[in-house]
């Protein structure tokens, strides 16, 4: 008893983490009371599983006493006579039992919660041996070797590899806890944690208290977890059920216990235990509350669906989305197909590409992937690829893609056959001219079938035909002509005729379909892929051919630094302007690139691919130029030629005995003329000695001299020397040689050299040969008035000796006209303008009162008389009859003076005027009313002038100053003279004018 006492005091004493199997079997075991050992047994939980095996093992054992007379209960009353009822109640038996003998109720109770920790034990030991498996795994994938643990050479970093995996084992949940925490919190944390062992082993051995709440545990499980890892508890779909399958239940032990029946536990469920025995019992899943149900098979796939979505909008691991939805695929989960479909592309798109998922910016979800049409998963395929690797990116990515969207269409019912054609045509359609080239190299007919990219030969012509004519590159002629040398060329023979018009028809269509309009601005290449589709093989032969002569007219073009996309040779077949317009581009544009026309083989290089492009090719297809001449291109490159200031190389050309410039003298000629011209109007400088000038005057040596030549040269030194004379153009602003050429009275030019120069009067012969240089060398009009324009400057500045002079010349000129049309006995209107600009001039400068010398001024006076019209005497003989009264004073007061007689100077004007006058019928009725004849003959010297190219200037000065002359040093009767009212003189004054020169006396 003793003995007894002293183990209960001990056990009580003993902390959990002291206890052993030793104290255990000596201390506990030596209890009498059941109750108190099995109550102690349950109390305890440690971390010892042997200790703790011991401690459940002994609880049960202790409590099968109670167990055998709850079971002899029953037997005893199934054995009574009347037990008939009682075999049928055995729950009634066992609550009536419970209640009289508490002490064996609290015993079953007990047994209970000791078996189920035993299973949780279990559990726990088969946990952590599979830990400790996986442990060893681990150190053998390591290679670890215990023997060279302690090696002193090992580094630091596998020493702590070493010891890592020395170290002893530590259970994610320690015992203790395992024992007492919910087992539902457990497996989902175990499952968090991906111990997808320890999450097997409780739904293997503890399905009935897990099962209602499997989803529960698998939502629990990462979303980055392959699904490989835990596909033994995936739900799968049974189909003879039409549901999801449920698993086998396993337990460990191999029978029922007892105390675990429905009768029993529905006893001991009625009866009212002590808390401390409710506490005893460890809290499991109340899985009475949970019907146990199996989800339908739309149920499952919705599961795997959600799944998917989670995994992919959580993680973006589209593998792992795949793999749930393979592993669910092959457990019977239905129509998961699709998504298996898509998730299979999706993961092609992220992983055969990396750039794709690197340079997005937006993620790629299955939502986006629905959302997207199949023309942009196609470029988001290709996206990527180069030339170098697109026929295998369209093998690999985009033919399968293509296959899925074919099968998808049959299922849905709507079979679209042409729908992976369309989809591939549309990407070449759109992708650059390197990519085209490598698609339609990887679909050459000399490929086997299942090698192709585009397996249809016409189909392959159609698209190269879009894809060149619809590009607007003018640098990839290589690329072009990689693709055209790709292109099938079909053996078609001699053709109807309708078919081959047919074929040229259809060219000249395409001409006008690929012309920009408002209504269609440009075309692209699916628009022209519409235009080919239609046309037989035929027309695509011819097609080819044409596309040929353009391609190669298209090399020259860029050879020549003037390329034109190939559209061009379509718009411009039958448009002989722009076929001009571009020859002429390419022979001025290779003038600019010198770099590249040095020599004259260059030149005649040049002159070779041009002839060749105005020529036509084997099947009468004609280049570029094919609607220009042969004479016309050669003028053409000639012109180019002499644009660029390679005239050495022109005169080569010209005189070259196996030349191919075949050019009339003449048409070198006008084309030197038109290059000349044209220097000389983009001339900034008018100097010919450098510049563009210089290239203009150079330019004329270039053909055989010529008249025409030898004027146009004149010309432009006419316009180098207007330019030393500094005429400006605006102020500050010299005239442009453009605007010397432009200029339509070209004797302004000179009129504006006297204008602006000083002492440019003095240089009459200076001004003459600047008139022949202009245009005016034997126009014997225009010499006249250059004479009249010099002695108005003279007479502005007052160099009344030279403007004498200069008149004289002039005077000079005209008569000699006169006198070589009065031998020939014709009326030439030329001498009439001549005349009226000569008399125009003597009188100006002849009533000029600052004129000191009467006797040159009655000279130019009687000149005019002489020139002038018969209805224009009476405007010049008023102020003529005045100069002679002054002369006729002046003569008076000499005689005064006794000084000597001068000769008179009016005796050859008179006598030459009085001739002229006796043949004259002078009206005697006065022909001036109210108006002074000196103002009536300046106004018809206005009038006369107004036609000149120059300005008279200095008249209204020349009045003025005759006025105050008049009235400061002239005699009173000339004073009288002039303040004597004109009505009442002009009459008398004229008549006895006239009547002096016709010698009557000067009285009467």
């Amino acid at each position: 008893m003793a003995s007894t006492e002293s183990s209960y005091t001990r056990w009580e004493t003993l902390k959990d983490e002291e206890i052993t199997v030793s104290d255990v079997q000596d201390t506990l075991a030596l209890a009498n009371d059941d109750l108190w050992v099995a109550a102690a047994c349950v109390d305890r939980f440690v971390s010892d599983e042997v200790v703790q095996r011991s401690l459940i093992e002994l609880g049960i054992n202790r409590t099968s006493t109670a167990i055998e007379r709850c079971k002899e209960v029953l037997l005893l009353s199934s054995r009574a006579p009347g037990s008939s009822d009682a075999v049928n109640k055995p729950k009634e038996l066992l609550s009536a039992y419970f209640a009289e003998t508490p002490e064996d109720a609290q015993l079953c109770h007990i047994r209970t919660a000791l078996l189920a920790r035993l299973d949780r034990l279990n559990s726990f030991a088969e946990i952590y041996r599979e830990l400790l498996a996986r442990k060893r795994d681990e150190e053998d994938n390591l290679g670890i070797d215990e023997e060279w643990e302690d090696d002193p050479w090992k580094e630091e970093g596998e020493a702590s590899i070493i010891a890592h995996a020395a170290s002893p084992v530590q259970p994610r949940v320690p015992l203790q806890d395992f024992l007492t925490e919910d087992i539902l919190d457990m497996a989902c944390f175990y499952a968090s944690q991906e111990c997808f062992d320890a999450v097997r082993t409780l739904l293997t051995y503890h399905r009935s208290c897990l099962w209602p709440y499997r989803f529960t545990i698998l939502e629990s499980i990462p979303c980055h977890s392959n699904p490989s890892d835990y596909r033994d508890f995936l739900p799968s779909y049974d189909a003879a059920t039409d549901k999801e399958l449920a698993s086998p239940l396993h337990r460990w032990r191999t029978e029922e216990d007892w105390v675990e029946s429905v009768e029993v536990q529905a006893a001991l469920s009625q009866i009212k235990l002590p808390a401390e025995f409710e506490a005893l019992h460890p809290s499991a899943v109340n899985a009475a509350t949970q019907e146990l149900q199996l989800l339908s098979a739309q149920q499952l796939t919705t599961w795997y669906q959600k799944r998917v979505d989670q995994v992919i909008s959580s993680t973006g691991m589209l593998d792992i989305a795949l793999s749930l939805v393979q592993h669910g695929g092959s457990l019977g989960i239905l129509d998961l197909d699709e998504l298996g479909e898509d998730l299979s592309l999706m993961t092609r798109l992220v992983y055969d590409i990396p750039r794709a998922w690197a340079q997005d910016d937006e993620d790629w979800t299955l939502v986006r992937w629905r959302n997207m049409e199949p023309s942009q998963v196609v470029g988001a395929y290709l996206a990527h690829s180069t030339a170098d690797t697109v026929a295998k990116d369209i093998s690999r990515l985009i033919m399968p893609y293509l296959f899925v969207l074919e099968s998808r269409s049959e299922r849905a019912g709507q079979p679209d056959p042409d729908l992976p054609d369309r989809l591939l045509h549309n990407y070449v359609l759109g992708a650059p001219l390197d990519i085209v080239a490598a698609i339609i190299e990887a679909s050459k007919r000399t490929l086997l079938p299942p090698q192709r990219v585009i397996k249809n030969d016409e189909d392959v012509a159609r698209l190269a035909l879009a894809c060149l004519y619809g590009s607007n590159s003018i640098t990839e002629w290589m690329t072009m002509s990689r693709i055209f040398e790709c292109l099938p060329a079909w053996e078609i023979g001699p053709s109807p005729e309708d078919e081959a018009d047919e074929a040229d028809a259809t060219i000249v269509s395409l001409g006008e379909f690929v012309t920009p309009s408002t209504a269609h601005p440009q075309c692209g290449p699916t628009d022209l892929l519409f235009f080919f589709k239609p046309l037989p093989v035929t027309s695509l032969s011819r097609a080819l051919d044409i596309l040929d002569v353009h391609l190669e007219s298209g090399e020259i073009f860029a050879r020549w630094n003037v390329p034109a996309p190939l559209r061009w040779f379509l718009q411009s077949a039958g448009n002989v302007t722009e076929q001009r317009a571009w020859a002429n581009r390419m022979a001025r544009r290779t003038g600019a690139a010198a770099d590249k026309l040095r020599e004259m083989e260059d030149w005649e290089l040049l002159l070779d691919d041009m002839l060749k492009l105005c020529g036509k090719n084997e099947s009468g297809v004609p280049s570029a130029f094919g609607l220009l001449t042969a004479e016309e291109v050669s003028s053409i490159f000639f012109s180019g030629l002499l644009s660029s200031g390679r005239f050495d190389i022109a005169k080569d050309l010209i005189h070259s005995k196996h030349g191919k410039l075949t050019l009339e003298a003449s048409k070198i000629e006008d084309l030197c003329l038109a290059a000349s011209r044209e220097f000389y109007d983009n001339a900034s400088s008018a100097n010919y000695k450098v510049g563009d000038m210089k290239l203009a005057y150079d330019c004329l040596d270039v053909p055989a001299p010529s008249q025409q030549l030898t004027k146009e040269r004149d010309f432009i030194e006419a316009t180098s020397r207007l330019s030393s004379f500094n005429i400006m153009s605006r102020p500050g602003i010299p005239i442009l040689p453009i605007e010397i050429r432009l200029t339509k009275d070209r004797l302004s030019l000179i009129s504006r050299v006297l204008s602006s120069n000083a002492d440019a009067y003095k240089h009459t012969q200076v001004m003459l040969d600047l008139l022949h240089k202009l245009g005016f060398r034997d126009d014997v009009v225009a010499e006249v008035k250059t004479f009249a324009m010099v002695s108005d400057a003279a007479l502005q500045a007052e160099d009344f000796t030279r403007a004498f002079d200069t008149n004289q010349k002039m005077i000079d000129v005209v008569f000699k006209l006169r006198s070589a049309i009065t031998s020939s006995g014709s009326d030439d209107q030329r001498l009439r303008e001549a005349s009226e600009v000569c008399w125009l001039s003597c009188f100006q400068l002849g009533r000029h009162p600052d004129f000191p010398n009467v006797e040159q001024k009655l000279t130019l006076m009687g000149r005019a008389l002489e020139l002038c019209p018969a209805d224009k005497l009476n405007d010049i003989l008023i102020p003529w009859r005045r100069m002679e009264q002054e002369d006729l004073e002046v003569r008076k007061d000499r005689l005064a003076d006794h000084s000597p007689r001068p000769k008179p100077a009016t005796t050859k004007p008179v006598s030459s005027l009085q001739s002229r006058l006796n043949n004259l019928h002078v009206p005697t009725t006065p022909l001036l009313n109210a108006e002074d004849a000196a103002a009536l003959a300046g106004r018809a010297f206005s009038r006369v002038a107004s036609n000149f190219p120059f300005r008279v200037s200095g008249r209204e000065r020349s009045e003025s100053r005759e006025g105050q002359t008049r009235s400061g040093s002239r005699d009173e009767s000339h004073r009288r003279l002039d303040g004597e009212d004109v009505s009442q003189q002009a009459s008398r004054v004229l008549q006895r004018g006239i009547g002096w020169l016709l010698g009557a006396d000067d009285e009467s």
